[in-house]
């Protein structure tokens, strides 16, 4: 009888060894692949006209090599009427070498009071492939001079 239950439990094992091992690399594998996400913050975000601000967006997460996000095009929307676009010239794409920028920083001067909404996306071949937004509020300045009024 001992002997029976014994191999019982260690055919129970094996089988949940089976169904566990399969499931742990298919999570590390998915983990491996995981879309980077993007987060987008501006400084200040409340100022006076004019005003100039320094936003910088982040890639968080993923993996270093994330193909969709290798030297994109970056469009910087600002919500004033205006967009800036950076093109990239990088070598060609090769897994596991080529490794995705994770920091952009810029500059931009909002002159009229407003609410603005800037968006910054990274696009492939035309095609967004990840995007922020982020919120900012621009109040009426002083009048610097005579010019001003």
């Amino acid at each position: 009888m001992k002997l029976q239950s014994g191999v019982a439990r260690a055919s129970v094992l094996a089988f949940s060894a089976l169904l566990i091992i399969p499931s742990i690399a298919l999570q590390a594998r998915e983990q491996g692949t995981k879309k980077p996400s993007l987060s987008l913050k501006a400084s200040p975000t409340v100022a006076f006209a004019p005003a100039r601000l320094v936003l910088v967006a982040e890639v968080k997460g993923g993996p270093n090599d994330y193909e969709e996000f290798y030297c994109p095009t970056v469009e910087w929307d600002w919500g004033d009427f205006t967009q800036s676009v950076v093109e990239a010239d990088c070598d060609p794409y090769e897994a596991g070498k080529s490794e995705i920028k994770r920091r952009f920083t810029v500059e931009h001067v909002f002159r009229r009071p407003g609410n603005y909404r800037v968006t910054f996306r990274l696009k492939r071949h035309d095609k967004s492939v990840g995007q922020a937004t982020t919120q900012i509020q621009v109040r009426p300045g002083l009048p610097e001079g005579p010019d001003d009024r």
